[in-house]
């Protein structure tokens, strides 16, 4: 009896002790966790970069570096020495036109600005621009911002660039400074420059994959900039001159962008964007083919392969719930959990049922206070055993820390649950 009797009071004491300990810890956790969710703000999303995938041989492409890409997700479908250095020629002149649409679109500039025509933008006043793209501007013309840009866009105009460079920076040092800032932004690894307008420099240089990436920027954030690539003519000066892009022509193809480029140095390179009736939309880029009527041959090959091959779906849509987790020490004991944005995922057609999704946490447990789109995980979708995406799993809807009682029973259980 008296055994009996020693092991309840042992068994009492433990839990008084405990509870004792707990109360302490939980009144410190408490006022700490509270001051957090006082003053943190939503923790920052970061989405993953869809990893690139060859999933079916591609056609042969006859260029020294190319590449396919979704521009919706990112997903590559097709490359080959995508991450070479080689010279963009006027590919250059899609990260002037980034650089331009930013401040328009900021308003730090506007589209009927005027702008007076510098000797740096004048074919006689240049050497370095005789027989180049031009616009065929004059010194000290006033011309608008929105029909500089067109020059640059649609006429591949070397001296729009440096107009529009002088008038945003100044001088074309500073302007080129902003469109290596904007590189740096954008991660695009292998790209640097040392022209506004692409004309062959040492240590100028780009790759296929870092202008997709750039391609896609322009056309995701900068819609409006991005719509001037589908303009098939402009006159200027009583001279009509046309797109360089020959596939906006294209009888087969919905090609609405996006740069020609060609220098001695850099052989004839193209980036192109075609979309189809289900809103798939997908960018190629060819460096260094042989010929001018090579780079459309083959960006019409990869384009038409692409749509041909691919289908685009959202697999998984945003503010849906993926799963229920249990919330440890909140004011409510479960949260959900989703995506801020859709997974739009591109595949071989007619193999949407091998399309898998997991979630994985960062954490075993998950603890208030939690903001909402705090990422607390990722899910992974598989094609087969390929993983084709990756994105960020969040909260989404916010829990706030629980009461003081509450809090107690719960890191009791933790406590007790950790001794088995």
């Amino acid at each position: 009896m008296q055994l009996n009797k020693n092991r309840k009071y042992n068994k009492a004491k433990i839990l008084k002790q405990l509870c004792v300990f707990a109360a302490l810890h939980v009144t410190s956790l408490f006022i700490t966790v509270s001051a957090v969710a006082n003053t943190e703000s939503n923790v920052a999303l970061t989405t993953t970069q869809p990893i690139a995938t060859a999933l079916i041989e591609a056609p042969v492409i006859e260029a020294k570096a190319y590449i396919l890409m979704d521009a919706n997700n990112g997903q590559v479908l097709a490359q080959s020495n995508a991450d070479e250095r080689l010279a963009p020629a006027s590919l250059t002149k899609i990260m002037t036109s980034y650089v331009i649409g930013q401040f328009l679109a900021n308003n730090k500039i506007g589209q009927d600005d005027v702008v007076t025509i510098s000797q740096n933008a004048w074919v006689r006043g240049n050497p370095a621009l005789k027989g180049s793209s031009l616009m065929f501007l004059e010194p000290n013309q006033k011309v608008s911002v929105l029909d500089l840009n067109l020059g640059l866009v649609v006429q591949s105009g070397n001296d729009a660039a440096i107009a529009l460079a002088e008038y945003i920076s100044g001088t074309q040092e500073a302007f080129i400074d902003l469109m290596n800032q904007y590189a740096q932004q954008l991660k695009l690894q292998n790209t640097h420059f040392k022209t506004v307008h692409g004309l062959d420099m040492d240590g100028q240089y780009s790759t296929a994959r870092d202008m997709a990436l750039l391609s896609q920027a322009l056309i995701n954030h900068l819609p409006e900039e991005y719509a001037l690539n589908k303009i098939k003519e402009f006159t200027y000066g009583g001279i009509r001159q046309e797109n360089r892009n020959r596939l906006l022509w294209s009888k087969t193809l919905n090609v609405d962008g996006l740069k020609t480029g060609h220098t001695s140095g850099a052989g004839y390179n193209l980036v192109s964007s075609a979309y189809n009736e289900t809103g798939m939309r997908l960018i190629a880029v060819v460096f260094g083919t042989e010929s001018d009527k090579k780079r459309f041959d083959e960006s019409e090959k990869l384009l038409s392969w692409g749509f041909r091959t691919f289908e685009s779906l959202p697999v998984l849509k945003a503010n849906q719930p993926l799963l229920t987790q249990k919330v440890w020490f909140g004011d409510v004991s479960e949260v959900q959990l989703g995506l801020v944005e859709d997974a739009v995922v591109t595949f071989p057609r007619g193999q949407a049922n091998q399309l898998k999704a997991t979630q994985t946490l960062d954490y075993p447990n998950l603890e208030a206070p939690l903001a909402q789109n705090q990422v607390v995980g990722k899910v992974t979708i598989r094609l087969g055993e390929q993983i084709v995406s990756e994105q960020p799993l969040v909260v989404l809807t916010p829990v706030e820390p629980g009461g003081f009682f509450s809090r107690l029973w719960d890191f009791i259980v933790l406590k007790v649950s950790s001794w088995f």
